[in-house]
């Protein structure tokens, strides 16, 4: 079988270019109308038959040489609405748009495996899903994928995130919950208006708005047990329209985030508990709305023991990195509802070669060696799940 590293080492320029261009050419969530015809146009050209499914999804297929399991590997295409800040000769094209999470190095990183394992078909049974997915940054593009029906015949699935948390060179792939379960939720407080100068005359939504951001706290200092992770953030409130009116309206927008799935049902009931009962002492009364958005990731820990063999097989065991859980979210959570999922986490972080920012800063940038671990490990991971026999 030929080499995995030395056809990422070959197709490697390959990889940059393209993930340049998607850089230069950021599309929000759900409409990546040219990010998935590049798509299919590049898998077209390895001789795959790509097609669209569930608006701007692209989905593909890589028959091995006998019968056998089927395992699906997935990227996600959709940049953030984000004016980019770096003066990169990538920079992006599109005004107020920005790949700052690494979904174009993901695009390029699984289409450049695509290569290598249209290349290496006759060395193992079964076949390979390729899933393109858009909408993750606003965790809607999974599920649209899944209700298309696409996983009823897959046996396991594989991501990956290019991480800046991470070093460039190393790769993290632990077993259980690795990304915190994500909701979102709004309160909207009803008061009544008046004379700012007389305010016995009304009801302050404001006064009551703000005991409620400061409430809404001890849930997880007083009700969720210390050694249960949680957050819970408000981070939008607007209210009042000048200095001298009392404000008769507010609006609360948050985020909760946690490991425990207990914990996520029992979330809502709080905050809606400690708002509403917040608002009548100050005789204000409230209306809630609460979305899950993501589950937790979680990795079954088989798949993490072929993944863990999988990284030391291409790169020495030097590579695994301990990584704890991340309280962002990802909507690859929803794949493990379907298959036994993996996520691994690929250093994208390179402070000799570039200055580091977070995700979804204005200059966020990885170091594009990241890309070629990836194309490896992707193309590692189907090829081993599919020529074990023990799963």
């Amino acid at each position: 079988m030929k080499n995995i590293n030395a056809l990422s080492d070959a197709y490697f320029s390959y990889a940059v270019d393209l993930r340049r261009e998607l850089h230069q050419n950021p599309e929000p969530s759900l409409l990546e109308e040219r990010t998935s015809r590049r798509v299919v146009e590049e898998l077209n050209k390895i001789g795959l038959e790509a097609k669209k499914i569930a608006g701007t999804a692209v989905i593909a297929e890589i028959e091995g040489n006998t019968s056998g399991k089927t395992v699906a590997l997935r990227a996600d295409m959709d940049a953030l609405e984000l004016v980019e800040e770096t003066e990169l000769p990538y920079k992006s094209k599109a005004v107020g748009l920005m790949h700052a999470c690494g979904h174009d190095a993901h695009t390029a990183s699984l289409l450049t495996a695509a290569k290598i394992l249209s290349e290496l078909k006759t060395s193992f049974p079964g076949k390979i899903k390729l899933i393109f997915q858009p909408g993750e940054e606003i965790a809607l593009g999974a599920k649209k994928i899944i209700s298309t029906g696409v996983l009823s015949d897959v046996d396991a699935i594989f991501g990956i995130h290019i991480w800046n948390e991470v070093p460039s060179g190393r790769i993290a792939i632990d077993a259980g919950a690795r990304m915190a379960a994500v909701s979102k939720f709004t309160i909207d407080v009803i008061g009544q208006g008046g004379h700012g100068s007389m305010p016995h005359q009304g009801i302050d939504a404001i006064a009551a708005a703000s005991a409620i951001v400061l409430n809404l706290q001890s849930i997880v200092s007083r009700e969720i047990d210390p050694m249960e992770a949680a957050v819970l953030t408000v981070g939008v409130l607007n209210s009042g329209t000048t200095y001298n009116i009392l404000a008769g309206k507010a609006h609360l927008e948050g985020t909760t985030r946690c490991f425990n799935q207990d914990v996520n049902e029992q979330l809502p009931l709080m905050i809606k508990r400690v708002a509403s009962d917040t608002a009548k002492a100050y005789r204000a009364e409230i209306k809630t709305d609460y979305q899950n958005l993501t589950l937790v990731v979680k990795n079954d820990q088989y798949l993490t023991l072929l993944g863990k063999h999988a990284v030391q097989e291409l790169f020495g065991p030097s590579v695994l990195f301990n990584l704890k859980p991340t309280t962002g979210g990802e909507d690859f959570s929803f794949y493990a509802k379907e298959a036994p999922s993996l996520f691994a986490f690929v250093g994208g972080r390179n402070e000799m070669k570039l200055p580091y920012y977070p995700h979804h800063h204005p200059k966020f940038d990885i170091d594009e060696d990241a890309i070629k671990q990836a194309t490896a490990l992707y193309a590692k991971f189907a090829i081993d799940f599919l020529n074990d026999t023990e799963t």
